[in-house]
């Protein structure tokens, strides 16, 4: 694994304008980087990466079935009570889910640890399926890479196939797609998979979360007043399900991407959970719930700990704890905790040339699906932290 130093394309900000990437700059500061790549090789991709994202999954998915029949760990998972029910027959009924990441430490040696699971609204979608493909693409063809270079890349195939799948398990042809106003990230990210939804041949209808009605009937509806049945929708479970209208998420009866079963998956009580179920798994770090903490804690290759809320996002209330679980630094702040705290054992992310690297490791539903890699002079990954392409060499 090697940070390469590369020559921009001249003319990258104007085709960003064309395939619609308007996000590519944030607060004046650049997010996409192709001064630099990654590189890889093929053992380093299917060994430390794709064949652990997959055995992770599962152990993610063996996770839920234990939760939604254990009252005392949907509890824990602070899920409210009222939605219980709902959560098990999402899973009983194995409503789809349609995509993920795993968010990776890995330096290009030993096993990849996993940091966290972001089962329900990752974004940086749309440059890690299409943006940084084409520049692959194009440098191969400019002859700034070789051609017999490649990516560990089939985001967009996959996730077109998977869209008929989902489309096929409800015999519909057509879903609304939804985020939240004032992010334009999140909706280029929507906007991405309307148009995977489209090649999938379904008709991709979009509102945002702020003007979905509440019909005197109990059903959703978009803006014409049709109603919704089916949607993708950018917005945490936590959130929705906390929100004036949770009450009548059972009686409006959508078929939500992703699926209910994911609030289980997408908050950090996921991390101690694996630990109990996978104690000393290669792939896993030493986790708690900062409430059941052991009389001792288990030594670390650091020494540290870093304590995290349950529901947090973008390294958000993230603080640094020594090696007997006291408060060291507080590393970020935020408006989350008081849902409660985890505390994970402190893995340092790899340094290149003074950056700190975080690799994405994405799934569509089941299947290892590519990799995308995010950097900072900060140890604590971000959502303004540079993107950067990579290849396998």
């Amino acid at each position: 694994m090697l940070r390469v130093t590369s020559i921009p394309r001249p003319d990258w900000k104007k085709q960003a304008a064309k395939y619609g990437f308007h996000f590519h700059t944030l607060y004046g500061e650049p997010y996409w980087d192709e001064s630099a790549y990654y590189q890889f090789t093929l053992k380093q991709i299917e060994q430390d990466l794709e064949d652990p994202t997959a055995e992770l999954h599962q152990m993610c998915l063996e996770v839920v079935d234990w939760v939604v029949r254990d009252e005392r760990l949907l509890k824990q998972c602070q899920i409210p009570e009222a939605h219980w029910e709902a959560v098990a027959s999402s899973w009983h009924q194995r409503q789809p889910s349609l995509y993920s990441r795993l968010d990776l430490v890995y330096s290009g040696q030993g096993p990849a640890k996993l940091l966290e699971n972001n089962a329900d609204t990752p974004t940086s979608l749309y440059e890690s399926g299409f943006w940084q493909w084409l520049w692959l693409e194009q440098q191969v063809d400019t002859g700034h890479l070789p051609r017999q270079a490649d990516q560990f890349n089939s985001l967009q195939e996959k996730l077109i196939a998977r869209m008929q799948e989902i489309a096929r398990h409800y015999g519909i042809n057509q879903m609304h797609f939804a985020c939240c106003k004032g992010t334009e990230e999140d909706r280029g990210t929507v906007q991405y998979l309307q148009d995977c939804a489209i090649a999938a041949g379904l008709q991709a209808d979009f509102v945002f979360i702020e003007d979905i009605g509440l019909a005197d009937t109990g059903v959703f509806t978009d803006l014409s007043d049709h109603p919704i049945t089916e949607c993708f929708k950018l917005y945490p479970w936590e959130f929705m399900l906390r929100e004036d209208y949770a009450d009548a998420l059972k009686g409006a009866a959508v078929n939500w991407i992703e699926p209910l079963w994911k609030t289980v998956l997408s908050n950090k009580a996921l991390l101690p959970l694996l630990w109990q179920r996978f104690p000393n798994h290669p792939n896993l770090l030493p986790a708690f719930f900062e409430n059941e903490l052991p009389a001792a804690l288990p030594e670390t290759g650091s020494g540290q700990w870093i304590k995290k809320p349950l529901f947090s996002r973008e390294g958000a209330n993230i603080s640094m704890l020594n090696s007997k679980g006291e408060l060291q630094s507080q590393l970020s702040d935020g408006p989350y905790g008081e849902e409660g705290f985890i505390i994970q054992a402190y893995e340092p992310l790899p340094r290149f040339d003074e950056n700190y690297t975080l690799i994405g490791s994405w799934l569509v539903d089941n299947q290892p699906a590519g990799i995308s890699i995010r950097e900072d002079t900060s140890p604590i990954t971000q959502d303004l932290s540079r993107y950067l392409p990579h290849i396998i060499a």
